[in-house]
């Protein structure tokens, strides 16, 4: 229940500034005034807004989407001894990062996983799984402390939403122009937009968005790797390599993040063939070999 109000909150937010902004911007429709044809200056201010209001949105609800969906409880307080070396681990690298101190949680999940997430690299949150704190030494808790504030200090979040931005963007732009041509050549439509514009676009922004959501999953496998090098850097390059070998033995179990927190978490189930283009993490192997090899 909590996600799908998620869903509509975050929807409802997008439509109500993507209008407000097209409406200051002057653009009421992106045909031209002939009602044949299609202004494509126009159209790429209308995909624009609507593709960068929905990533930019969601990154800035970020934190309080991933703290109600993970049901992430804050620690203000230390209460245990667990808790106080987490909040310590956590002060100590992000200061060695060059960040500011992010908000530090545990989830309930008996799998080991972790992910960082916020709009601003000194507004950031770092949660841990209740599964992670039981199943993996200090070393390799560290480690994956490492890796998540090296995600916050490199940008990644707000490199990713730009990356979605800008895909969304051409997504839109594309299946229009593909349902306006298919609506005037093959539905003979004169004027306006028929049914033929709608299904085709429909369609189009199908096909296109999965084949786009590829360069996007790519750069999300990209800055793993990244973040892994950042958090040997910071927490030694052995406890990195043990922390994603004891991720290893969890492979095939689940990882009990939403899917919206997926991309953020520091492992995902592994994914084979053609499925892998559309994997948000790289397999552990790599990932252990490339910080073997120094990369």
């Amino acid at each position: 229940m909590m996600r799908i109000f998620l869903f509509l909150a975050t929807n409802l937010a997008v439509v109500l500034v993507a209008s407000i902004t097209l409406s200051l911007l002057g653009v009421q429709s992106y045909m031209d005034a002939n009602g044949v044809d299609l202004n494509l200056g126009a159209l790429l201010v209308f995909c624009a807004v609507f593709g960068m209001s929905g990533s930019i949105i969601s990154l800035l609800m970020s934190k309080w989407m991933a703290k109600r969906s993970t049901r992430t409880q804050i620690i203000e307080q230390p209460r245990t001894a667990n808790e106080r070396w987490l909040m310590e681990t956590v002060a100590e690298l992000s200061q060695k990062a060059g960040i500011a101190m992010p908000e530090v949680g545990i989830f309930p999940s008996p799998a080991a996983n972790a992910f960082a997430t916020g709009w601003n690299r000194n507004k950031a949150l770092v949660a841990v799984s209740e599964g992670l704190m039981q199943q993996m030494r200090p070393n390799e808790i560290r480690a994956v402390l490492g890796h998540e504030i090296g995600h916050v200090a490199n940008g990644d979040m707000i490199t990713l939403t730009l990356i979605q931005g800008v895909v969304n963007t051409f997504v839109m732009f594309f299946a229009r122009i593909i349902g306006h041509t298919v609506d005037r050549v093959v539905f003979k439509t004169e004027r306006g937009h028929g049914i033929g514009f709608y299904i085709t676009t429909f369609i189009a922004e199908m096909i296109l968005g999965i084949l786009a959501s590829i360069i996007v999953m790519w750069f999300s496998r990209w800055r793993e790797f990244r973040a892994d090098h950042a958090g040997a850097s910071l927490a030694g390059r052995q406890d990195m390599i043990d922390a994603l070998r004891r991720l290893q033995q969890q492979q095939g179990l689940p990882s009990d993040l939403p899917g919206e927190m997926t991309a953020f978490g520091i492992s995902s189930q592994a994914k084979q063939d053609l499925m892998a283009l559309f994997s948000s993490h790289p397999p552990l192997e790599r990932r252990i070999q490339a910080l073997k090899q120094g990369a």
